[in-house]
């Protein structure tokens, strides 16, 4: 075998290699936002305030986070949002923790006549996440709580 052939054929290997090694680095890096760390806690008001509701979560993409939309609800209405109805509702404020991550925070005030007035049961949580990049993730159903009166 010449030795211009055998330069040839590991220079070949070597761009393979590079080129298989980049795909598999790209594939493993998220391609659409991915929640983790999510939690949700009810404080029902009491006769001297205000209670809340408040939803956390880290939102991370190899972009970085846009944003987080937020739609609390009771299981027992049957609502079951969509993705499509999630682009219009309240946002959470998100700050970022990193270039690619961000914890996202959603909070509301419940008066003591909101309160009163909420369905008994399961309440549930969905979300959806907006990296930089445009990728989207829904999660319908990414915590839930019992609220308490």
């Amino acid at each position: 075998m010449s030795k211009r052939i055998l330069v040839s054929s590991l220079i070949g290997v070597a761009v393979v290699g590079g080129i298989t090694a980049g795909g598999l680095a790209v594939a493993a890096s998220p391609s659409k936002p991915v929640l983790s760390d999510s939690s949700v806690r009810y404080v029902a008001p009491t006769g001297s305030g205000a209670g809340s509701l408040t939803f956390t979560a880290d939102v991370r993409d190899n972009s970085g986070i846009r944003g987080l939309k937020v739609i609390v609800w009771p299981a027992s209405s049957k609502l079951d949002p969509t993705e499509a109805e999630l682009r219009s509702v309240d946002s959470a404020e998100c700050r970022s923790t990193s270039d690619e991550t961000s914890r996202c925070t959603y909070t509301l005030k419940v008066t003591q006549e909101e309160a009163a007035e909420l369905d008994e049961g399961t309440w549930r949580v969905s979300v959806l996440a907006t990296a930089k990049d445009g990728d989207t993730t829904f999660v319908p159903r990414a915590a839930t709580f019992d609220p308490t009166r």
